[in-house]
């Protein structure tokens, strides 16, 4: 086994949001573990030196939902592919959803995912496993042998979830384990439209998703929470009417979390413009109201996470018109300057930008993590070394085929956004810049 190198991150700003740590210090590295920060010990023989100076030094950002097209949609993107977008964007953790070709229902599958990402040696991958059969929604799947092949949580992807026996049967297995469930919060019935009901649908003749959809859903997920005890977490909110129902289920005790999208912390259904087909996404994105909640959720911490909601897309699928194309769009190279434009734009401290793309969302994983728990989203003396350098002054322009991805439609193309990830440092190895 090759040895890992002795790193010197030098003069760096240090930014470790879940401890409140932020000053101008060296770091050590060494084993892949961070050996020291600020007193490094004299006789530390660095192989590397890295002059940060001007740079911040932080926890490598952990994604809560990132599609890495694999297995099935391989024309859309491949490990190898969506794995260097990961590194490109300093995402070192990152949670893949249970919607491949097979479904990931099956602890095989699971097993051979997880294989192929750690052969790669790039960001540690947490998969989602199916929280019912084929994500059909009739028998729920096996939820202990899964947890065994290395899931993490279960979900239903975009598949919503109609029949309310079956979830509560999920919810009580899953209480009963101690697993979690995450679960889109959307009305099968009412949310099959393309954009969010509104002027701009009805002007544009599109057919509308509306609000209601989201909050019908969350008042079946809570009562049933309340009934089982489940620990739920909530994926990719997209109303001000959603953020308050959640405000108050976590007041009521409620053992939920919830994450939104960079789409939807920044676009509203205006950027749909005239059948704009990269905005095409799900949830659909909604009015300026829905958005300014969204931001006064992630700044309260009523909203838990800020993810990417990675999801790439191949040409064919996207050049259709609006309605026929399908939903999604690639992110995981943005998170980390669309949570410090979030910062910019809101007046936002960049310490609680950080933590939204680091502590936030390891904090929803938890004790799923097991031994990487303690050091997740953390930059701490004998954690694991899994760090981003970035310059934040240093602004860049979003061009699509520059991107990693195989994906390369994104709403935030052209888009001149702040912070440009100088290294990604991956268990102690350099896996991104240099």
């Amino acid at each position: 086994m090759k040895t890992l190198p002795n790193i010197l991150i030098k003069g760096g700003r240090v930014i470790d949001p879940a401890s409140g740590f932020d000053e101008i210090v060296d770091v050590a590295l060494a084993n892949g573990t961070v050996l020291a920060i600020k007193n490094i010990a004299t006789d530390f023989r660095p192989d590397q030196i890295m002059d940060a100076t001007g740079c911040i030094v932080m926890p490598g950002l952990v994604d809560l939902a990132v599609r890495l097209r694999e297995p099935g949609h391989e024309h859309e993107g491949m490990l190898e592919s969506e794995m260097a977008a990961a590194m490109a964007g300093g995402v070192t953790s990152l949670v893949c959803l249970p919607d491949t070709d097979p479904v990931l229902d099956e602890p095989g599958l699971v097993e051979m995912l997880r294989f192929r990402a750690e052969k790669l040696n790039q960001a540690r991958v947490y998969p989602l496993g199916a929280l019912t059969r084929n994500l059909a929604g009739e028998s729920l799947s096996e939820m202990q042998e899964l947890t065994e092949a290395g899931c993490v949580a279960f979900s239903q992807a975009e598949v919503p979830l109609p029949n309310t026996q079956v979830m509560q049967r999920a919810f009580q297995y899953a209480s009963t384990f101690g697993y979690a469930v995450w679960l889109r919060p959307q009305d099968l019935f009412l949310g099959q439209g393309v954009a969010a009901s509104g002027a701009l649908a009805t002007r544009l003749g599109l057919s509308g998703v509306p609000v209601v959809a989201e909050t019908i859903a969350l008042h079946t997920i809570f009562e049933l929470m309340r009934a089982t005890g489940a620990r739920v977490h909530l994926c990719r909110l997209s109303s001000a009417a959603g953020v308050d129902l959640v405000r108050q289920a976590k007041l009521d005790g409620l053992k939920v979390s919830c994450d939104i999208s960079i789409n939807s912390l920044h676009l509203t259904d205006a950027d749909i413009g005239y059948f704009d087909s990269r905005a095409r996404l799900n949830p659909p994105l909604r009015q300026q109201r829905d958005r300014d909640a969204l931001r006064a959720g992630l700044l309260d911490g009523t909203i838990d996470a800020l993810v990417s909601d990675h999801t790439p897309v191949d040409e064919d699928a996207k050049t259709l018109p609006f309605a026929e194309s399908e939903p999604g769009a690639t992110g995981v190279e943005l998170l980390l300057s669309l949570a410090l434009k979030w910062s910019q734009d809101s007046g936002v401290d960049l310490a609680r930008a950080l933590a939204v793309v680091t502590q936030g969302p390891a904090a929803v994983l938890g004790a799923s993590l097991g031994k990487r728990q303690a050091s997740t989203g953390r930059l701490l003396a004998g954690g694991a070394a899994d760090l981003c350098v970035f310059d934040p002054a240093a602004a860049w322009t979003v061009q699509s085929d520059a991107l990693r991805s195989q994906g390369k439609y994104t709403p935030f193309s052209g888009y001149e956004l702040p912070g440009r990830v100088r290294c990604t440092i991956m268990a102690g190895r350099i896996a991104f810049g240099k």
